[in-house]
């Protein structure tokens, strides 16, 4: 059985980590923040004390962190030689060559491996995952994701995960985005708002994601799915591919405005559905 390890224990590393071991998965997870890995070890896994101890016992290490300098922590110094490095986060594609040319350096194997799906996904496993690299390391890796990813798609070489999951981003927030407009439109017109989510729930438009954001934008929940910090990084990340390709993303760039707004009237650490309320501030 080939050892996992498993760097980064956030609001999806953790629920994806847990499927792994629940899964069975020979697992050795660390975190920053230790109280995050306590579920891992009712789970099975093993915790490390350091993320050296995770790089000598594993044979594959997934890494679920936020940011491509979070990255470059973890690998400074870390034994790469005859390991595979599986960086599921998302980061600027140019960040994701520069790893793998840091793991090839070291003597390793790096597949990009970034995620579409939140939480709620997370948790029941239902993440889709696009793989970039080797394609020999690529199909080493696939079977590996199966407790966390409903699906996995091969998009050639690094970079073409993450900028895969680029393009799926747009379309994900600009549907989103409609749906919080929709609602926001429809409480203005005074419509019951339980009718617009039937509505919407049975129509050709309803998705996973429709179904789970109109509920919450009917309950007004805010809690934590899709954080507005991390969709605004993630937009940012969209904005700054556009322009290097020289695509024009008229659409895209009106919900960069909006959602930096609603980071800075204080709802970067709720879902990305806060954006009703600063529609709401925008109209009063």
């Amino acid at each position: 059985m080939t050892t996992l390890g498993f760097i980064g224990l956030g609001t999806i590393g953790q629920p994806m980590a847990l499927n792994l071991a629940r899964a069975g998965a020979d697992l050795v997870v660390w975190n920053r923040t230790v109280s995050r890995t306590a579920p891992l070890r009712e789970a099975g896994a093993r915790v490390a004390s350091t993320i050296g101890e995770v790089f000598a016992e594993a044979e594959v290490i997934i890494l679920m962190l936020a940011h491509a300098a979070a990255a470059d922590e973890v690998l400074d110094g870390a034994a790469l030689t005859g390991r595979t490095v599986v960086h599921m986060g998302t980061i600027a594609p140019e960040d994701s060559l520069r790893l793998e040319a840091a793991v090839h350096a070291g003597g390793g194997a790096y597949v990009e491996a970034p995620v579409s799906g939140s939480r709620v996904p997370a948790e029941k496993g239902e993440l889709i995952a696009m793989l970039a690299g080797d394609p020999a390391a690529v199909e080493t890796v696939r079977p590996l994701l199966a407790p966390m990813c409903r699906e996995t798609f091969a998009c050639g070489p690094v970079p073409g995960a993450l900028t895969m999951k680029l393009a799926t981003n747009i379309f994900m927030l600009s549907s989103v985005t409609g749906l919080i407009e929709s609602f926001h439109f429809a409480a203005r017109h005074g419509l019951d708002l339980e009718t617009l989510r039937s509505v919407v729930d049975n129509s050709q438009m309803a998705s996973g994601i429709s179904r789970v954001k109109s509920a919450k934008l009917v309950a007004r929940d805010f809690s934590l799915q899709a954080g507005t910090a991390d969709v605004l990084k993630n937009i940012r990340l969209v904005s700054d591919a556009a322009r290097t390709a020289g695509a024009g993303i008229p659409m895209t760039d009106t919900m960069h405005r909006l959602i930096e707004e609603t980071v800075v009237l204080g709802h970067g650490a709720e879902d990305f559905t806060a954006a009703l309320k600063t529609l709401e501030v925008r109209d009063a």
